[in-house]
């Protein structure tokens, strides 16, 4: 739970929220290390309870830190504590791009195109670093007061459309691709076309779908065309026009192929606005039925003529040699196709049909031999089968009757074990308590397995609809509507088209309480040219390298971190990939080797009295004040003269310290007369330093 004023990474200190979505809150923060302001952006409770959504939430959010751009939010940190998942990125100082329209309506053409080609900029440089940003819409790009334009939210919204589509999370449904709206494979020119669809509300001010549902404006995508910018503002150029509807073709071969091909013709745009130059190219052009050109037929009879001038040359030719031996040639001819019918063998006529079945035979079985053995039909009998076979991991199921059903997920994840969720009507229980399990507690059971867990529900609840089969937008909208949460997962399956809907948890006509959360399992198709990434957790750097290597992986970036585990120094903390995870071969998983438990942090939160312990302090005297701790950190150097000292300090690495007053005692002069001679006695004014040490002992945190 992030609270203002806490320190986070042991160098953020959070000083206020500045935004929030579907997703995450930013907030602004000081980062202490290097003096400077950053915005922090924290990931959802609900978010970072999915560990599958983690692992790519970190995978993508470590991929956009190595984005440099001067068009890009660039992203500084990444970061987890205490289960809270974290970005830190550059503090861009201004507002969206879509506050920025809703301001004035609509953008100038020039303004707009200035904009789009800062935007391109950016998201070039991130396509040639092999990032999709996928979320590219106003909301997510930021002009800063200097006029900067800069894109954000790169990494963690490939990482969101991966595992789900809701509104909320995803963004807005207005500037999603066709193929992203169908559920299907995304490239850079997804983010070409929602950079069209942005372009298009610049000019127009207005976005060019729009309906009731979010389910009824991806339909718009897939199917309705694009209504023309110059139908709301006349006066667009004809260039621009024609760029806009470029980007925003159903057909991604036939948008712009990259970003670098849209910048040139955004600048030409600039220089010749009404200049038609834009090229729509059809992929299926050259196999269409098309009107031959006066020019065409030009060229057709030249080819015509020349093959005829060649023809009538050989004739020529033919005739010249043939002069003189006509008439021998053609009783030569009479002779040879006598000479052909007396040279007929009706014995090797037979011999080679013979030979040619034989032939045909065995091309046909060395054919069905092969089809068989990939099919399974046919086994060779050797003894590599066994070592072909996949060993798959196994864990004992642990007792999760009786426990919270929040409780239960965490631990069966932690397991490796995928937990589902039914619900079931009772009173005897406390809401949210586990009533049984679908695989009793102390069997042996297959990593990744599913586990169904019947859970109490206090009233009937609602009636979970069916979305098998359907899209992920389309399952995601029609749960949302009933008051469920979405929480999408990927999953192999050759017999699904990718992008539909495999399974769904709870099950379809069960009911579950309002608010809970609803798996659904996304088929990604077949797993051909997919592995899947095995578990190195526990491991030495050398084994797990050898194990990657095995999995047809390679290691990727290796870097050493604390780790509370004992058990886990000198060994992998953590993997880039989830164990259980399809990836591509030969993609690299990242790892952490621990170092050990981190070091025991400390907190001080208390109001530091005056120094009272001196007898000669009095109220309003001005006092440097200075908190340090055992090991010599210095927590706090001031001057005051009103108490309680406000103190609140965090990430202390000692237990004890001690808190020094240094005041000035000022001593009026005095007179004094005595009694017994009458002497008079002058005291002088004086001056004096005083400190005073005060021990103090810090609360663990």
């Amino acid at each position: 739970m992030i609270k203002i004023g806490m320190m986070i990474g042991d160098r953020y200190e959070i000083l206020e929220r500045i935004g929030t979505g579907g997703m995450s809150d930013v907030y602004k923060a000081k980062d202490h290390k290097l003096n400077r302001f950053v915005a922090v952006k924290v990931l959802k409770q609900e978010f970072s309870e999915n560990a599958n959504f983690v692992s790519k939430f970190r995978v993508e959010a470590q991929a956009a830190a190595g984005l440099m751009h001067p068009n890009i939010v660039n992203v500084y940190d990444v970061g987890e504590e205490q289960d809270v998942y974290y970005i830190v990125m550059e503090l861009v100082e201004g507002i969206t791009l879509k506050k920025y329209i809703e301001k004035k309506a609509r953008l100038s053409v020039k303004e707009a195109i200035s904009i789009a080609i800062q935007v391109s900029m950016g998201i070039e440089a991130a396509h040639n670093n092999h990032i999709i940003h996928r979320d590219i819409k106003p909301q997510n790009i930021i002009i800063s007061k200097e006029g900067k334009v800069k894109v954000t939210d790169f990494g963690i919204a490939k990482a969101a459309t991966s595992n789900t589509i809701t509104s909320n999370v995803m963004g807005s449904v207005h500037y999603t691709s066709p193929e992203q709206a169908r559920g299907g494979y995304s490239d850079e020119k997804s983010d070409i076309y929602s950079l069209g669809i942005t372009m298009f509300e610049m000019l127009t001010g207005r976005v060019p779908f729009n309906g009731e549902t979010t389910v009824a404006i991806a339909i718009k995508h897939i199917q309705e065309e694009l209504p023309s910018p110059r139908d709301y503002v006349p006066e667009i150029p004809i260039s621009v026009e024609h760029i806009v509807c470029k980007c925003c073709q159903k057909s991604p071969d036939r948008r712009y192929q990259s970003m670098a091909e849209l910048i040139v013709d955004l600048k030409q745009s600039l220089i010749n606005p009404d200049e038609d130059f834009v090229k729509v190219i059809d992929p299926d052009e050259e196999a269409s039925t098309r009107m031959i050109t006066d020019r065409d037929m030009v060229q057709i009879k030249r080819q015509s003529d020349s093959r005829d001038s060649m023809d009538e040359a050989m004739r020529l030719r033919r005739n010249n040699t043939r002069t003189y031996e006509e008439y021998e040639d053609d009783e030569e001819d009479e002779d040879d196709w006598e000479d052909d019918e007396e040279d007929y063998d009706p014995r090797m006529e037979k011999v080679t049909t013979i030979l040619a079945v034989v032939a045909a035979l065995l091309v046909g079985g060395i054919l069905i031999f092969f089809v068989g053995r990939t099919l399974g039909v046919f086994s060779m009998g050797t003894g590599d089968s066994d070592a072909e076979q996949e060993t798959v991991e196994q864990v004992e199921m642990i007792r999760v009757v009786g426990m919270d059903v929040e409780e239960a997920k965490r631990e069966l994840l932690a397991l490796g074990l995928t937990p589902e969720i039914q619900y079931e009507v009772s009173t005897a229980y406390k809401e949210g308590t586990v009533l049984r399990a679908s695989i009793q507690d102390g069997i042996m059971v297959d990593k990744n397995s599913n586990v169904i867990l019947t859970v109490a529900q206090e009233t009937e609840g609602i009636t979970v609809p069916s979305v098998t089969g359907k899209s992920q937008a389309e399952a995601t909208s029609i749960l949302e509507k009933e008051g469920f949460v979405v929480n999408a997962v990927e999953s192999y399956d050759a017999s699904v088209e990718s992008g539909l809907v495999i399974s769904q948890s709870p099950e379809a006509n069960t009911t579950a309480p309002e608010g809970s959360s609803i798996i659904i399992r996304i088929s990604q198709g077949s797993e051909e040219n997919k592995v899947r990434v095995p578990n190195v957790i526990g491991m030495t750097e050398m084994d797990a390298t050898a194990l990657l290597t095995e999995s047809d992986l390679v290691v990727g970036t290796v870097t050493e971190e604390e780790n509370d585990d004992p058990a886990l120094a000198d060994k992998v903390c953590y993997q880039s990939y989830s164990m259980g995870s399809y990836v591509d071969k030969g993609t690299a998983i990242d790892i952490r080797i621990s170092v050990g438990p981190s070091q025991q942090m400390y907190r001080y939160a208390e109001g530091i009295t005056g120094p009272t312990e001196d007898a000669e302090y009095q109220g309003g005297m001005l006092v440097n004040v200075i908190v340090t701790a055992a090991d010599g950190t210095q927590l706090l150097n001031t001057q005051t003269s009103t108490f309680p000292v406000t103190a609140n300090f965090t990430g202390i690495k000692s237990s004890t310290g001690v808190i020094t007053f240094t005041f000035t005692v000022e001593r009026q002069e005095t007179t004094t007369t005595d009694p017994e001679t009458g002497e008079t006695v002058t005291i002088p004014g004086s001056s004096e330093t005083k400190t005073v040490h005060r021990p103090i002992t810090f609360v663990e945190e």
